[in-house]
């Protein structure tokens, strides 16, 4: 399955009208863009992430395949939207909104996905990224399943601009975050899986295979260890670290093989992964991974 975005629909169907703002909150807008400005991260080296992190759809297929039933209990609830008055929760729960998203539409549960709409739409105008989506060409795509890689394909170059968007204004810091939030709301909806459905394979070893992407956003988080925000949260990514400690993997590489089919080369990787992970791994990741969650949401 294709690796993408773990919030490549953080952005569905974000309104691209900017709401007029009070000169009260277009001072604290101000001041949360200087808060904002650090170190300018290489292009190359976040899009490299992305690419390897699962997408919201990723996880919710894995699940649905896996007889995991729907539960709309596990989300974030766009009622706590009040709470985020900072850029840095702003930021951290548009990629937490993003994956409860891409969750409710593999789902078929497009009741529960409208309420998020106004929440995701708040917090992408809040933080002046919402001229990037075109809502009614979202929209239109987001309405049937079997346009999915059409809007992932547009919701992945949409990050992509808005990737280079915040490096060029020096706000990598929101980049980072969106990713994170996304992430860690994906492995929350995961790590409640496995833990009710005990007897499934596939759903632990999707959690083991997250050790690698977590250690590249502890060093994304690690650009940014000095302000205080970001150090509290690269500290909890630290703490998930030595949960993972115990996970193994091993790649066993071979060499691939190429053929043609209908005129065209394919190359196929015959390389194989075997993830060992126990069920105390999973248990204390868990508890890690809902701790740090509670946190971001609340």
């Amino acid at each position: 399955m294709k690796k993408l975005f773990v919030f490549a629909l953080a952005f569905f169907l974000a309104s691209c009208g900017q709401q007029k703002k009070t000169d009260e909150q277009e001072f604290q807008t101000a001041m949360d863009s200087l808060q904002d400005a650090g170190p300018k991260i290489d292009e190359n080296l976040v899009n490299g992430i992305l690419q390897q992190i699962p997408s919201p759809l990723e996880i919710a297929s894995i699940l649905k395949e896996s007889g995991s039933k729907y539960e709309s209990s596990i989300l974030n609830s766009e009622d706590n939207l009040s709470k985020y008055n900072t850029n840095f929760s702003k930021a951290l729960n548009l990629g937490v909104f993003g994956t409860d998203l891409g969750y409710t539409n593999i789902y078929e549960q497009s009741k529960d996905g409208i309420k998020f709409l106004s929440a995701i739409k708040s917090l992408a105008n809040d933080l002046n990224i919402g001229q990037f989506f075109d809502i009614e060409t979202i929209g239109r795509l987001a309405s049937n399943s079997k346009n999915l890689d059409s809007l992932l394909l547009i919701t992945t170059q949409n990050f992509n601009d808005i990737n280079g968007y915040l490096q060029n204004q020096g706000r990598s810091k929101i980049s980072v975050l969106l990713l994170t939030g996304g992430w860690i709301e994906a492995m929350q909806i995961i790590c409640q899986a496995a833990t009710k459905n005990t007897k499934n394979k596939d759903l632990p070893e999707k959690i083991g295979e997250q050790q690698i992407i977590l250690g590249q956003l502890v060093l994304l988080l690690s650009f940014f260890e000095k302000e205080e925000d970001m150090a509290s949260l690269l500290k909890d990514l630290r703490e998930l670290e030595n949960a993972f400690k115990g996970v193994e993997i091993t790649t066993t590489y071979k060499e691939s093989t190429m053929k043609i089919v209908n005129g065209v080369a394919v190359i196929t990787d015959n390389s194989t992964t075997s993830i060992k992970i126990t069920p105390d791994d999973v248990k204390n990741i868990t508890q890690i991974v809902n701790s740090m969650r509670n946190k971001i949401i609340n």
